[in-house]
């Protein structure tokens, strides 16, 4: 067959049956049915849109927690201010892998003075009624041992009351730069007190999420939402909803002895997950565990389509 005779033998495009095609149609439609399922799938399986805990809703909602609270970091017994670094230098408080610091490597980094930020500084940056600006000065010309004295009275009183007024005592200040630093968290100067750092988009929630952290209110709020630690609450969403179950190894350790107990879990834990994932890199070098597939033979139940046509294309061919 020669050149002319191949491009003859060329099928013309036009005796091909052709049919209309409406693009714009059919892509209005997929948009509509995409958007459809979208709207439908989100609603049934999505996340709860909860309203955000702020310092201003803790206040109003539980005024004595937060009240105690503002006492203990006042007073340098919560535990934020116990925590050690990578806030602040508490001696014995960082948590240890066997002789390793890993708690302190890497020092204070977010250095935090929980009497001074969370407490006094809020209240000497905003105007001030006379008996506060007294109970400031009363403070300052006070002793770290004087400051100590006031703070544990308040607390233990506040404790005994169970949410109602305290017994009189011998508390100094406290019991006014309390209640005055009460006020301007209910009124909502206290977030963007905490929050402010000089810059021009706030969004460091570092300050006030220590504060919240060291109250009971924020634990119950997550504990009923099913968060909790030993409620798995690591790998959870808000409420039922499913969550990272990715993470069920990293959190499984938290449940059982001797981390559950321990107040070195942190570190313990992070070591055992280093160990177990340098295992599994290790699996093709380990004699023994990289059988472990070719003795169980797994893989030929999960191709078994293949080694079922391997089989019968040696049939044919005997």
């Amino acid at each position: 067959m020669n050149r002319r005779t191949r491009k003859a033998a060329v099928p013309d495009p036009s005796t091909f049956p052709t049919r209309p095609y409406d693009l714009v149609k059919e892509f209005t439609i997929t948009l509509v049915v995409v958007a459809l399922l979208t709207v439908g799938l989100a609603a049934v399986f999505s996340s709860p849109d909860v309203t955000p805990v702020t310092l201003a809703s803790w206040s109003r909602a539980d005024g004595a927690d937060f009240t105690a609270t503002s006492v203990s970091e006042l007073g340098g017994t919560s535990g934020t201010a116990e925590y050690g670094p990578p806030y602040n230098h508490t001696p014995g408080a960082a948590q240890k892998l066997g002789p390793l610091g890993l708690q302190s490597a890497a020092g204070v980094r977010i250095p935090v003075d929980t009497a001074n930020d969370f407490v006094l500084g809020p209240l000497r940056n905003v105007p001030e009624p006379p008996v506060v600006t007294a109970a400031l000065a009363a403070w300052d010309a006070a002793s770290a041992a004087r400051h100590q004295a006031w703070t544990t009275a308040y607390s233990d009183a506040l404790a005994k009351a169970h949410g109602g007024a305290p017994a009189q005592g011998n508390y100094g200040p406290v019991p006014i730069l309390t209640a005055r630093l009460l006020q301007l968290a209910r009124s909502g100067a206290l977030d963007g007190q905490l929050q402010a750092q000089g810059k021009f988009y706030e969004t460091d929630y570092t300050r006030s999420l220590l504060f919240l952290s060291d109250g009971s209110y924020l634990e119950s709020l997550a504990r009923a939402e099913h968060l909790g630690g030993d409620q798995w609450g690591m790998m959870n969403e808000t409420g039922n909803y499913p969550g990272q179950a990715w993470l069920w190894l990293y959190t499984f350790w938290y449940q059982i002895e001797p981390f559950k107990s321990s107040g070195n879990a942190d570190a313990l834990i992070w070591g055992l997950m280093a160990l177990l994932s340098l295992a599994l890199l290790l699996v093709p070098f380990i004699p023994g565990v990289r059988s472990v597939p070719r003795w169980t033979r797994v893989h030929r139940l999960i191709w078994r389509t293949y080694y079922r046509e391997q089989a019968a294309d040696r049939g044919r061919r005997e």
